[in-house]
């Protein structure tokens, strides 16, 4: 742990070693949807859950034996990838779908823009480097971050046997 981190417990019994400035905040943003052009992985109580939103078969698919939702093209011109893909749910609106008709949305999502990594059994937790380029929500807004963890990193995580973060599709 470096001199910066601080241990915060986010769930009952359940504690994260934070490792960005305490003083960040953060707030989804109108039209932002940088997020959504990531493949979202799925750990497995993620894609139980949407077993019940969709059908699995048309949403996602595996990549290196891990399930990750689809990708596809948009009518967009920002935040979707270099071959203009993003997330199956993002709507033309701007809006996730799965968060907003079934006011659920999968683990990785909740995350962003933070980024989760395990040292010595510990879960440790910072911003994506990316998200200080790309995501225009951070500090813009009165919510600080290492006050609201419980949003950003559901209890699951702490069950997983791979939590981390940086796979993507």
């Amino acid at each position: 742990m470096s001199a910066d981190s601080r241990r915060v417990e986010v769930h009952p019994g359940k504690e994260a070693v934070v490792e960005f400035d305490p003083s960040l905040t953060f707030e989804c943003v109108d039209d932002c949807t940088w997020c959504c052009h990531h493949g979202v992985l799925l750990y497995e109580p993620d894609l139980l859950e949407l077993a019940d939103c969709a059908n699995l078969a048309e949403t996602t698919t595996s990549f290196r034996g891990e399930d990750f939702v689809r990708q596809e093209h948009k009518d967009r011109e920002d935040h979707v990838d270099e071959n203009g893909q993003a997330c199956f749910f993002l709507r033309d609106d701007g809006l996730c779908s799965l968060h907003a008709e079934s006011d659920w949305k999968p683990t990785r999502c909740s995350v962003f823009p933070l980024a989760v990594t395990v040292e010595d059994g510990d879960i440790h937790v910072d911003v994506r480097e990316s998200a200080h380029e790309h995501c225009e929500g951070l500090d813009v807004s009165e919510r600080r971050v290492v006050e609201h963890l419980d949003a950003f990193l559901p209890a699951v995580l702490w069950d997983l046997d791979d939590p981390e973060t940086r796979r993507e599709l």
